[in-house]
């Protein structure tokens, strides 16, 4: 279905652009003062009509940052062109106020503010041109009321600006709802495979378990024999962990009571338990708490929190690298970072934190950062990933001040 789409989504790219290129063309045939001549006006309108098409018919296989600063740079190279080429075409004028449009496009607001410093520049450079060669049978209409078209593109790019700034907020909102969506159906998911499965594989496990148990204690099997015994013991136990956190995922504990939490004790308590666990490593935990720091939760669920991030800290963190804990105010917030200095993650990686059984450890379950997930979701607060490979991953958990 997905391929389908993007093939409809192509099919209508390129339409579109057909338009646009056959457009241009037009222009540049269509009863041409320099087409006669061929001169060089009529050459350089011809290569910029040929860059822009070819970029245009390329972006899709090149869809980066490079390419479109190529875009939005030849159709501006484009328009000014035709500015200068046939300035008794006053509509030219309407078309360079418009240039930052293309890059509204692209949602990437590096591209809009190169797209508008290059508008802004350019134009005001023609305006000094136009005002210092005194073409004014030229640029008549200039010259009638500069300053007015000088104004009026002035406003023109404010509201482009605004346009752009509401058009970016609205997008940013759906991103964020589409994640909280994508969160939520992992925890449903999880929640369904859980209720459906859970007890039925326990019930056996704990019957194999006991008899192993058993068989472990009698003095019919030999020391060998017992060592596989323990051995299958351990792994029914790893199982039985699983199956746990399975089935607080999908039934949380909702009867938690909600207290005043004071994150410095809190975070101290973690740290302390932790501490030993990544010396193992030589890993020290560094904790930076402000003081009063609150917020309303259930103080075993947020160490429980805590424990399973810093926990994932450490085991990412390079041999001799301490992990960075820090605790402040953000407003009406409380904003807690857990920065670690390990290998870090790739977008895609981040993407997929919090699936079930999708883990970077060899041996993790992924369950663990779903229940994080599901603490934070809890009691409100939200939980942000920022990781850049080879330099570590910042994580990022924020709570409603108490």
């Amino acid at each position: 279905m997905k391929k389908e789409l993007t093939k409809i989504n192509d099919k209508i790219y390129y339409f579109a652009i057909s338009i646009v290129i056959l457009a241009m063309l037009m222009g540049l045939l269509w009863d041409d003062s320099y087409l006669g001549n061929m001169n060089t006006g009529f050459l350089l309108h011809a290569g910029l009509i040929f860059i822009l098409s070819l970029s245009l018919v390329l972006y899709p296989m090149f869809d980066n940052r490079a390419t479109r600063i190529v875009m939005i740079t030849g159709a501006a190279a484009y328009f000014y062109t035709l500015f200068y080429l046939y300035p008794e075409t006053w509509s030219t004028f309407i078309y360079i106020c418009l240039i930052p449009v293309i890059a509204i496009l692209f949602f990437d607001s590096k591209l809009f503010y190169y797209a508008i410093f290059l508008n802004s520049t350019a134009v005001s450079s023609a305006f000094v041109y136009i005002s210092l060669t005194k073409q004014e049978k030229l640029y008549p209409f200039f010259y009638e009321d500069w300053i007015g078209h000088f104004i009026n593109f002035l406003g023109v790019q404010i509201l482009l600006c605004i346009l752009y700034y509401l058009t970016y907020v609205r997008m940013q909102k759906q991103q964020a709802y589409y994640k909280e969506v994508q969160e939520s159906e992992r925890i449903k998911t999880a929640g369904q495979l859980a209720a459906a499965f859970a007890h039925e594989i326990r019930n056996p496990l704990t019957v194999v378990k006991g008899f192993l148990q058993l068989y472990e204690q009698d003095s019919a099997y030999d020391h060998h024999a017992k060592k596989h015994f323990s051995l299958m013991i351990n792994e029914l136990d790893m199982a039985e962990e699983v199956i746990s956190q399975f089935l607080a995922v999908s039934k949380p504990n909702k009867e938690a009571v909600v207290e005043e939490v004071h994150l410095k004790e809190n975070l101290q308590s973690v740290a302390s338990l932790l501490a030993s666990y990544g010396l193992m490593n030589d890993n020290k935990i560094e904790l930076y708490v402000e003081e009063g720091c609150r917020i309303a939760a259930n103080s075993m669920e947020f160490k429980q929190l805590c424990i399973n991030i810093i926990k994932n800290a450490i085991e990412a963190s390079t041999e001799g690298c301490s992990v960075i804990v820090n605790a402040k105010r953000e407003k009406d917030k409380v904003e807690i970072q857990i920065i670690d200095r390990g290998n870090g993650m790739s977008e895609i990686e981040m993407q997929s934190l919090g699936t079930p059984f999708y883990s970077l450890k060899s041996k993790g379950t992924g369950l663990g950062l779903m229940i994080c997930y599901n603490i934070v979701s809890k009691y409100n607060g939200k939980i942000t990933f920022q990781s850049l490979e080879g330099e570590g991953t910042t994580v990022t958990i924020q709570f409603p001040e108490y």
